[in-house]
């Protein structure tokens, strides 16, 4: 096996868990949907959706007082077509968007030999978008929805099968409990159509997240070419001054690679200076590292505009979305019963949770009313101002 099969072997390594834990939610499914036959019967996902959708717009549109579109589409996405999308929820230029759907897909269809061929192809590309590959398919069994071009996609994989799960783990009589439960379970779908449709009217907010995650990952690809340039003498005097897990000569990609994981600025400067980096104007580098990698300190300084833009411009839209969510659903009961049967929690423990997007969200409200939501999308906060909201309302007198 050569050095980019054992590669694309560990990247499944490090998605094993959510790769058990999907496969145990289909066996734990199939069972439950067998015991539970002909006692009881949730409805199908698709009607609950398109039922809810015209009530939750409704509501929407007078508590932020802004008009949602009458052209979105639902769509229920089973895992294979969800992990896909996840492709096109990475923002990358049109150089590497045909890079990032191929790596995706070979990843949705678990794929070794694809990936591998995808690694000897463009190892820059694989090195910056195969951490997406992990960050976002490891959150597929706990996002339930996705808003992307005018379509609301609902994770049926999940909506469809933890209700049966849920009453069948709670045990017979299923009919004594399939009310609680069904109850919980309509309270998550209206959750997260509640939250996609607010996401639905972020267009300003949505476009300068995307924008800057692109120059990001532009940013990012860019330093994974230096360091793949790097003479092996650089990379092995570079990896043991950073004290970087050793690896074998014969492995030169793997050591490559690991510098690259370690010095990329999404891990090496939250890492060293703590998320306060996403406030700077400045960053500073260790001179040695600078020393190997002159173009180093350059990438950092260009990389905190856009990181920053991203930043804000996600716990904004984030931020709006849940107090919406609080805010709307304070009172449904059917909310109050997915936190409890699904969560394990409750709504005053829900409320209490900090987010620092709700909390802007919220202060600004106190001012302004609805007239927030559309103040927030057209003129968004930076950074400093979601931290102090006081610099944001005295931005907008």
């Amino acid at each position: 096996m050569g050095e980019f099969e054992e590669f694309a072997e560990a990247l499944f390594g490090q998605l094993s868990v959510e790769i058990n834990e999907e496969k145990d939610i289909i066996h734990l499914a199939i069972k439950a949907k067998e015991d539970i036959a002909g006692k009881v019967q949730f409805r199908e996902l698709e009607e609950i959706a398109k039922e809810i959708l015209p009530v939750f717009k409704e509501k929407i549109e007078e508590f932020i007082g802004i008009e949602i579109s009458n052209d979105l589409q639902l769509k229920f996405l089973e895992l294979e077509d969800l992990k896909r999308l996840k492709g096109d929820k990475v923002f990358a230029d049109s150089k590497s968007k045909e890079f990032v759907i191929k790596l995706f897909n070979a990843v949705a269809k678990e794929n070794l030999k694809n990936i591998a061929e995808l690694m000897k192809e463009n190892t820059a590309k694989y090195l910056v978008y195969s951490t997406y590959a992990i960050q976002y398919i490891s959150k597929i069994t706990t996002t339930y929805g996705d808003y992307l071009d005018s379509v609301i996609y609902l994770n049926k994989f999940i909506l469809s099968r933890y209700p049966q799960i849920i009453l069948h783990k709670q045990g017979e009589p299923y009919e004594s409990k399939f009310e609680n439960v069904n109850s919980g379970y309509l309270g998550a779908v209206k959750m997260t159509v509640l939250e996609e449709l607010i996401h639905s009217i972020q267009g300003n907010l949505h476009e300068i997240n995307k924008n800057a995650a692109m120059e990001v990952n532009r940013i990012n690809e860019e330093l994974a070419e230096i360091i793949l340039s790097l003479d092996n003498e650089t990379v092995n005097k570079l990896s043991e001054y950073c004290q970087l897990q050793a690896v074998p000569d014969d492995f030169p990609f793997a050591k490559k690679a690991n510098l690259f994981f370690f010095l990329n600025p999404d891990h090496f400067l939250i890492e060293q200076i703590g998320p306060d980096v996403m406030t700077f104007t400045h960053v500073e580098i260790d001179p040695k590292i600078g020393e190997s990698i002159p173009q180093l300190l350059g990438i950092y300084k260009r990389w905190l505009v856009p990181i920053q833009q991203h930043h804000a411009a996600f716990t904004a839209m984030e931020g709006m979305a849940g107090f919406a969510i609080e805010n709307i659903l304070k009172e449904d009961q059917d909310f109050q019963n997915y936190l409890t049967t699904f969560m394990g929690t409750d709504f005053s423990s829900y409320q209490v949770r900090k987010s620092m997007g709700k909390e802007f969200t919220k202060v600004i409200y106190e001012k302004l009313g609805k007239e927030t939501f559309k103040k927030m999308i057209e003129i968004p906060p930076n950074t400093r101002e979601l931290k102090d909201p006081q610099l944001y309302l005295k931005k907008l007198s």
